[in-house]
């Protein structure tokens, strides 16, 4: 790191939030003010349509901590966060909604917490400000399901205001809807997670911008992430597991289907067994050359790339 990069970058992705610009910057302003250490706020435009933009760049003009970086397209918040993340400079990352639902005095405690020797430090909107049925209960199940899969106990994966020591996230690539699932990440990696409680508020200014669709985006990369924990070193334990099983009722509905020839006089068009058994055969074959496949690609990312199978947290002396 740069000896004159900030202690502090407020990453904020934003789109169609021109209403709120204004007066979430004047909230930060004050909080950060009132911190004794150095900050940026950059603020990733991910291509509104609205005023946004117009208001970030007269923002600029009275206030050179604020930085703008102004997506050529809409691609989504996890594409904007991930850009945010890239661009900033500061040794402390917190990204945090633009719609003014978050607190920006939670940074203080949030940064407190980070003191306590933890690396990333999740916000828990404990007290929601959100309709229960389209909202909340489908966050408080989600939630649950990602912290036993995703082998991290967190309230709120949802919540977009967290505390990140930036070398946390150097090799952290984000796709689909996965900025949620950082800090699963971060714990993959060794990392100390922790979680206070942060405030929420209604919505005053636009509208959201999340669907009942988003529910079904988060499943899907769930499954992925699940995978990619468990799995991504050693794909053949997935698709051979599941060939070797199959292979497996393939025998076992052959041997059926000849006891039932030979002993209770059934003849093989009277049954689908011969047919699954060949079905089950072809199959469970078909899955370990996928897996043969993907071991194929696996060492080809690490190798080609020079990536490592491993992350060291520090060399003593």
């Amino acid at each position: 790191m740069n000896p004159t990069d900030p202690d502090i970058s407020i990453v904020i992705p934003v789109y169609n939030e021109g209403e709120n610009i204004a007066l979430l910057h004047e909230k930060l302003a004050s909080v950060l003010g009132s911190l004794k250490q150095d900050h940026e706020i950059l603020f990733v435009d991910d291509g509104s349509v609205d005023d946004t933009l117009s208001q970030l760049k007269k923002i600029t003009q009275k206030d050179s901590k604020v930085k703008v970086l102004a997506l050529s397209r809409n691609f989504g918040q996890t594409a904007a966060l991930c850009a945010g993340i890239d661009y900033c400079k500061g040794k402390i990352i917190i990204p945090m909604d633009g719609d003014l639902q978050n607190e920006p005095e939670d940074i203080v405690p949030l940064l407190a917490k980070l003191q306590e020797g933890y690396d990333v430090v999740s916000g828990w909107r404990k007290d929601r400000k959100d309709p229960f049925f389209s909202r909340r209960l489908p966050s408080v199940i989600a939630n649950k399901i990602i912290s036993v899969l995703g082998g991290v106990q967190l309230h709120d994966y949802g919540c977009t205001m967290k505390a990140y020591k930036k070398d946390i996230l150097k090799n952290i690539r984000l796709y689909g809807e996965m900025h949620r699932f950082i800090p699963i990440y971060a714990n993959w990696i060794g990392a100390r997670v922790s979680e206070i409680p942060v405030h929420h508020h209604a919505r005053k200014f636009g509208t959201s911008k999340y669907g009942m669709s988003r529910i079904l985006k988060v499943i899907l990369d769930l499954m992925v992430v699940k995978f990619l924990l468990s799995y991504s070193q050693k794909p053949i334990y997935v698709f051979g597991g599941l060939g070797v099983l199959m292979i497996v009722g393939a025998f076992l509905s052959g041997v059926w289907a000849l006891y039932l020839k030979f002993f209770e006089g059934t003849s093989f068009i009277l049954t689908p067994l011969p047919l699954l058994c060949v079905l089950l055969t072809v199959l469970g074959t078909l899955s370990i050359l996928m897996g043969f496949l993907a071991e194929i690609l696996t060492r080809t990312y690490y190798e080609s790339q020079g990536k490592l199978t491993y992350q060291i947290k520090e060399v003593i002396p």
